[in-house]
């Protein structure tokens, strides 16, 4: 299959015009015309993940964070940064990043996170300027009423990891029914949530004030960056494997460790 026909389909439900104008989803690396038999998914693109592509005969990466924010000045191969792009010409291999322009469809990162939550009917949280489905974050109802600690078991469960622990403050309902999703890093969209009648928040990469700023007000549950958005991997296998083989990245795992030490 020709890249730019995988782009297509990835685009037809995260187009590049969703983004933030900030971001840099899109092609990093490669020619659209060249033909791809495999992929291999991820959220962060690494040498190891890099290496996995080529240990697995790979044409092409996707991955939910970009490889390239800022323009490279040189390519030297003194940073991770520029041997990933090293390696990645040099074996032929194509990357591709569908970052807040999958964080904008309302399906994509955050709607998937509501759904293995258990909430089917979600809307947007923070719409767009121009389209009332198409934003950040989004909010919906479980479906039935939890209790503040176990609601926060119930998302430990779902989006359990090893190396990761949740982080939360209680708010004012005693009773979590209505829910908002952002992932990633979310802190920002506390008081939309709070405006849109959240009992609970479920986001990434809280600071403590932050954190402080929500107590008694609304339950905010922080995780961890990438075991937020990890089953973005899970949407571009669905989109994808279809038209051609897919893996999803062994070696592609957040880099922060948690220590617990005896009290």
């Amino acid at each position: 299959m020709i890249l730019q026909d995988i782009i297509h389909i990835i685009e037809s439900v995260a187009p590049l015009s969703y983004q933030e104008n900030w971001d840099n989803s899109g092609l990093q690396v490669g020619n659209r015309n060249a033909e791809v038999k495999a992929a291999l998914l991820t959220v962060d693109v690494t040498e190891s993940v890099v290496d996995e592509a080529i240990s697995l005969g790979c044409d092409l990466i996707i991955s939910h964070h970009p490889l390239l924010f800022r323009g490279l000045k040189q390519i030297t191969g003194s940073t991770p940064q520029e041997r990933c792009v090293e390696k990645a010409i040099r074996s032929h291999i194509a990357i591709y990043s569908a970052h807040t322009s999958m964080d904008s469809y309302l399906h994509g990162v955050s709607g998937r996170m509501a759904e293995k939550l258990g909430i089917s009917c979600y809307r947007v949280l923070v719409p767009s300027s121009t389209q009332s489905a198409v934003g950040l974050g989004v909010i919906g109802e479980l479906p039935a009423a939890m209790s503040r600690e176990s609601f926060v078991a119930h998302v430990s469960e779902v989006f359990a990891s090893k190396d990761s622990v949740l982080r939360w403050v209680e708010g004012k309902a005693e009773e979590i029914h209505t829910v908002a999703i952002c992932g990633g890093a979310g802190a920002s969209f506390v008081e939309e949530a709070i405006a849109q009648g959240a009992d609970a928040y479920v986001s990434a990469d809280f600071k403590y004030h932050e954190l402080q700023d929500a107590y008694q007000r609304i339950t905010v549950v922080d995780m961890d960056h990438w075991v937020s958005e990890h089953f973005t991997r899970e949407i571009f296998s669905e989109l994808l494997s279809p038209h051609i083989r897919t893996y999803i990245a062994h070696s592609d795992q957040s880099p922060v460790r948690m220590f617990v030490g005896k009290k």
